[in-house]
């Protein structure tokens, strides 16, 4: 960097000098005559800058290919790239970057979307001139590039059976803005834009592995599911498909009109792929006996027809209400196909020092234990991938009780959830 700082200051230090030695009133031109006339050893033709946005057509699944390039006005280019005016189009569109060179996710996309799509023209628009700033300066020069990526979107409609309808915007991070602008200032409408933007609540560039899985693993689209906050999503309450409450993410998404500023929300595996199961569950909490402030710590094994889940933990997010129905977030890595049996487990209970306290003085007060058991006669469960309903009853109705080191078993009893304009049978009040 100090290297770099120095020949910056001599550079300037030699435009200032030359400067003063042209006519003020001559034209620009006449100081490059004047500086090669002085100095004839200096009459190299210099190569023409690169421009600060290039269009990189990606004509190879190797990262190390160069390409080749895009640039409006130049029918020829359209012929050396192989461009298909007639396929679909995707714009990659990378945003800052703090090296000056491509991330490892871009090119990773890049070869998802060749495996996808494999007649479809993928572009890098290479603006990293401009993303190899100061990130203020970076974010001021977005609106620039949106620009050049509408100029070239406009001269490629002039080309015969060029369609907006085909073209795909892929921005991240400062890309998405990119994308934003050159959506404005296109003439017509661009088909598809997919602001991978840091909104999302996870690790850095999750968000395109995410993108990057919905191209690779069709099989196993992941869904997320809108919710107003995250303590809501724990808890399992956002798991509805209602009025295009949820959507499968990345490439596969709907086009849906949702309300602004909406918040989507999803579990997630560590890698690919992502997908996971989501399940809600209901569990009605019955105590007869004193709890004090012990709050228990469930977990549930599910077992179904395709496999049996591992002791799964149901988070607490609130405590748990006695004699009211809770709700729980419960998500399997593994397609359990349809539900059969419900393995309810406590397995120890977690105190604050003042319930502790508290305990010590009722005991002190009270020379007896307090007896830790809850009753709990069924267990509603819904899923969020199939949005279907089923009910599960305890196996043993004369054993509904549960207490720390102790497990319930849930068998499936009903396919749905009564409602409440249905009218209780004896069973349900069971």
């Amino acid at each position: 960097m100090r290297s770099f700082f120095f020949l910056l200051c001599l550079c300037s230090l030699y435009c200032s000098v030359t400067a003063g030695k042209t006519d003020p009133d001559g034209p620009e031109g006449r100081l490059e005559d004047r500086s090669l006339t002085q100095h004839p050893q200096s009459n190299t033709v210099h190569p023409p800058a690169k421009p600060s946005v290039r269009f990189n057509v990606r004509t190879s699944k190797n990262p190390e290919h160069e390409g080749c390039y895009l640039s409006t006005g130049h029918d020829q280019h359209l012929k050396d790239c192989d461009f298909n005016t007639t396929a679909k189009t995707f714009f990659i569109i990378h945003g800052w970057t703090m090296s000056g060179m491509f991330e490892n996710w871009l090119f990773k996309l890049v070869s998802a979307l060749q495996m996808r799509e494999k007649d479809a023209n993928v572009v890098v628009v290479d603006w990293l001139p401009l993303a190899h700033q100061l990130y203020t300066d970076a974010v001021n020069n977005t609106r620039e590039v949106g620009s050049k990526i509408a100029k070239m979107l406009n001269w490629l409609q002039e080309k015969e059976h060029f369609s907006l309808e085909n073209v795909h915007l892929i921005g991240y991070s400062l890309g998405a803005h990119v994308a934003g602008y050159a959506g404005n200032f296109v003439r017509g409408t661009i088909g598809r834009i997919t602001a991978i933007t840091e909104v999302v609540k996870c690790e850095h560039e999750r968000a395109v592995h995410l993108f990057v899985d919905s191209l690779v693993n069709q099989d196993k689209q992941s869904f997320a599911f809108q919710c107003t906050d995250s303590n809501r999503f724990k808890k399992g309450i956002c798991l509805s498909c209602r009025k295009n409450r949820c959507n499968s993410i990345g490439y596969n998404a709907k086009k849906i009109r949702h309300k602004r500023n909406s918040k989507m929300y999803l579990k997630t595996r560590a890698g690919m792929p992502f997908k996971v199961y989501h399940y809600q569950m209901k569990i009605h909490v019955f105590s007869y006996n004193t709890m004090g402030e012990t709050e228990p710590s469930f977990y549930v094994t599910l077992y179904g027809t395709n496999t049996d889940s591992q002791s799964l933990p149901l988070e607490i997010v609130e405590r748990i209400d006695l004699n009211a129905t809770n709700t729980f977030l419960v998500y399997t890595e593994e397609d359990m196909g349809d539900l059969l049996k419900i393995k309810l487990s406590w397995e120890g209970t977690t105190q604050s020092w003042y319930s502790l306290w508290k305990e010590l003085r009722n005991y002190l007060s009270k020379p007896h234990k307090p007896v830790r058991e809850l009753h709990i006669r069924r267990i509603r469960v819904k899923s969020g991938e199939t949005q279907k309903k089923l009910t599960f009853c305890v196996e043993d109705p004369e054993q509904t009780s549960i207490s720390p080191g102790k497990d319930l078993w849930f068998i499936k009893c009903r396919d749905g959830w009564r409602t409440k304009n249905q009218t209780s049978s004896a069973t349900d009040l069971l």
